[in-house]
């Protein structure tokens, strides 16, 4: 199979414009804040390349879901002024970047100069994939350069359709974080343990069904593990989950248990009559013991115990989600106690972590612990598809 060129096989661009598709989809806070920016520092190396060699460079990025419209409370403006502080240099805000327009905008920027575009999902042809929004992308730039790991999951218009029909690149982010997923993944390592959490089983059921065949230990928890145990007849009282997923669960359970791979449920948690910091209705109960009107916020310490009992006998660590409600203390004391130990095994050699996600990066970097893994991917969705073998649309057509 023929594999991706990266900018290292780029010849003579000084004067072209690259269209870089970065993923600056962060966390804004009420007064225009960028609250997390390690997404924005990881399209730096790509950037400041591009600029050295005296490439104009067009940043494409979505930002939270619109449904297709312009909508100002997901618009990148703020965006642009924190990665103007980051670059050291003034990025310019393309506010509306299809029609005669943009082409005129464009044009007036010089070599090395940086322009943002706005939110790519203001349009509905972005998620569609469809072929007149790629061509307006195509025809802004000269050559195409994928840098967001994280959004090579979807195939979307600024993912797979612009790269159609532009000499299509690996820029420096996504460069590393395949070489660091294939050097973490390749050797084998067993036994091995995937801890996925978060809130959804609908947006991980693909991932989920796919790890369950490939690793030895799956724990599930978060929000996550309530729909397992409601459909396990578990009391969860107001727990949030998926009903409607039920038998998907259940579909998964007998899946694994016909395989190698063990399920580890909650056994213990703990709950609270509402969502606020430290309640005074906390408490630590028994699955089998939650009461009607309460809410399982984080995994109790018997499961907590027990989890670090499976990552003391595994090689590899695989993790998307929180296992509570981290924003919210103490429900941040499985992720954090787990976070702690993957860390001091991965010191010591005895464990390779690699962890993915928004919510998982954010939790990690709460805790001061992201150094102390393998690996920290920028990515949620495609960080699990790439571990569980499924192709990624961003990357196949690359090559």
């Amino acid at each position: 199979m023929s594999v991706p060129q990266t900018l290292d096989d780029l010849g003579e661009i000084a004067g072209q414009i690259a269209l870089v598709r970065v993923d600056f989809n962060v966390p804004i806070g009420n007064d225009g804040a960028v609250g997390d920016d390690t997404r924005l520092r990881a399209s730096l190396p790509t950037v400041m390349a591009l600029r050295r060699r005296g490439a104009v460079v067009l940043l494409l990025s979505h930002l939270g879901r619109p449904k297709g419209k312009p909508n100002a409370a997901f618009s990148l403006a703020p965006v642009a002024k924190t990665y103007s502080s980051l670059l050291g240099d003034e990025v310019h805000f393309l506010e509306d970047w299809t029609g005669p327009g943009a082409q005129r905008a464009v044009s007036e920027l010089e070599a090395g100069d940086v322009a943002l575009l706005e939110n790519t999902r203001f349009y509905a042809g972005e998620e569609s994939n469809d072929p007149e929004l790629a061509s307006a992308m195509a025809d802004l730039a000269d050559f195409y350069v994928n840098d967001a790991f994280s959004a090579s999951h979807r195939a979307h218009a600024s993912t797979v359709g612009v790269a159609r029909l532009l000499p299509s690149y690996m820029g420096r982010a996504l460069e590393d974080e395949i070489g660091a997923l294939q050097s973490a993944t390749g050797l084998g390592r067993r036994p091995s343990t995937a801890i996925i959490g978060g809130a959804k089983i609908s947006s991980k059921l693909n991932v989920l069904e796919q790890l369950s065949t490939k690793v030895d230990n799956l724990i599930i928890g978060g929000a996550m593990a309530n729909t397992f145990l409601a459909a396990l007849n578990k009391p969860i009282g107001r727990s949030l989950a998926e009903r409607n997923l039920e038998d998907a669960a259940l579909r998964i359970l007998k899946s694994a248990s016909q395989g190698k791979c063990q399920i580890h449920l909650p056994q213990d948690v703990m709950v609270g009559r509402e969502l606020t910091p430290h309640p005074l209705s906390l408490r630590t109960a028994l699955v089998e013991d939650v009461a009607a009107d309460e809410m399982i916020l984080d995994l109790g310490p018997l499961t907590v115990a027990k989890t670090l009992d499976v990552l003391r006998s595994s090689q590899l660590l695989i993790w998307n989600g929180p296992l509570g409600a981290f924003e919210t203390p103490p429900f941040e004391t499985s992720t954090f106690a787990i976070a702690q130990a993957a860390a001091e095994l991965t010191r010591k050699g005895s464990l390779t972590s690699l962890a993915g996600g928004g919510d998982t990066v954010a939790a990690l970097n709460k805790s001061g612990l992201t150094a102390d893994l393998t690996h920290v991917s920028t990515g949620g969705g495609a960080f699990l598809e790439w571990v569980a073998g499924i192709a990624l649309p961003g990357l196949q057509v690359l090559k």
